[in-house]
């Protein structure tokens, strides 16, 4: 599973502010216990001191220091009691001059295990469901909310209607979200613009982001952009290296309106570096574009082609423009 720098640097951010966050609220209710009950502070004093009297006695020449270790323990036990006892008996938990960390398993630290920890991983999910928020309406946009009443029932001149031909494209995506991971294909969206390529595109990419995969949602045109500004226009400022890179190693890239943009030999020879990379890297792509695969051969390449024919799974969208449709019936 690839992580995303981009959002984790986004996670990472708020992670920590929620640990200062906790942090300051732990030293707020601290002082406040304190002005209340000052003995409290005292105590809290004298344990801080019994930390630096044993490590003294512990490097003392030529002494045995247990018999003073056994003595300061001692000490700092009766203090640890008396404290449980003035908490408790004004209305407090006995832990509550404690700051435990939030999370147990990796301290607060993020990571457990030479691995992201679960609490880690939270932030990173949510970070990334507001990067895609960015460019897809994942309010409203899920597998719950799609309508197959815009698609007509009847057959008309294909053998199939294109409410049938919706519904195997639903549920091919919906298995694809859901069952996501490193065996998954890939798939081509090809039809009419304001049929549901985007929306489903959208169903996917909440879901297997919700499920921890890194996903990159983009339009051709910007993908393209960022590439030509990798290799022509390199500055200190400039994020293209790094925008490339998540194209190239995020787990799922959904790359949108593919024909859209200005097709030139520069890009025709991106998509190829794209598309050819991602396949062998074992990484999973969707596309999807307003051209059927003829067309995109005589636009890109027959290797482009062939590789998408080959490697990718070819879902055909047809019907009526579901956007022109709305507004007719407002």
């Amino acid at each position: 599973m690839a992580y995303d720098g981009k959002v984790m640097r986004a996670a990472l951010e708020q992670f920590q502010a929620d640990k200062q966050r906790r942090s300051a609220q732990f030293i707020e209710r601290q002082s406040r216990i304190f002005h209340q009950i000052p003995e409290l502070q005292e105590i809290d004093r004298e344990l801080r001191g019994t930390m630096s009297q044993i490590i003294a006695s512990a490097l003392q020449r030529g002494t045995d220091p247990l018999p003073a270790i056994r003595v300061i323990r001692d000490k700092n036990l009766d203090l640890q009691r008396r404290r449980a006892e003035l908490l408790t008996e004004n209305g407090f938990n006995e832990d509550a001059l404690e700051e435990k960390p939030y999370c147990a398993l990796c301290s607060d630290t993020g990571y457990r295990g030479g691995g992201v920890c679960a609490c880690l991983q939270e932030y990173y999910n949510r970070a990334q469901i507001t990067e895609l928020s960015q460019m897809l309406d994942l309010g409203t946009q899920s597998f719950d909310t799609f309508d197959f009443n815009w698609y007509d029932a009847d057959c008309h001149e294909r053998s199939i209607s294109s409410r049938e031909r919706m519904e195997k494209n639903f549920d091919i995506c919906q298995d694809f979200a859901n069952e996501f991971g490193p065996r998954s294909g890939n798939l081509l969206l090809s039809g009419d613009p304001g049929l549901g390529k985007t929306f489903l595109s959208a169903c996917i990419a909440r879901v297997v982001s919700e499920n921890g995969f890194s996903v990159v949602y983009d339009t051709a045109a910007t993908i393209f952009a960022r590439f030509e500004a990798a290799k022509f226009r390199r500055d200190e400022e400039d994020s293209s290296d790094e925008d490339v890179a998540r194209y190239e190693n995020c787990d799922l890239l959904i790359l949108d309106d593919l024909g859209t943009e200005m097709t030139t030999t520069f890009v025709q020879s991106a998509l190829y570096q794209l598309i050819n990379g991602r396949l062998l890297a074992g990484k999973k792509t969707i596309i999807s574009t307003n051209l059927n695969p003829d067309e995109l051969g005589r636009r890109y390449s027959r290797q482009i082609q062939s590789r998408l024919e080959g490697e990718y799974w070819i879902l055909p969208f047809f019907g009526e423009d579901i956007r022109k449709l709305k507004r007719e019936r407002r």
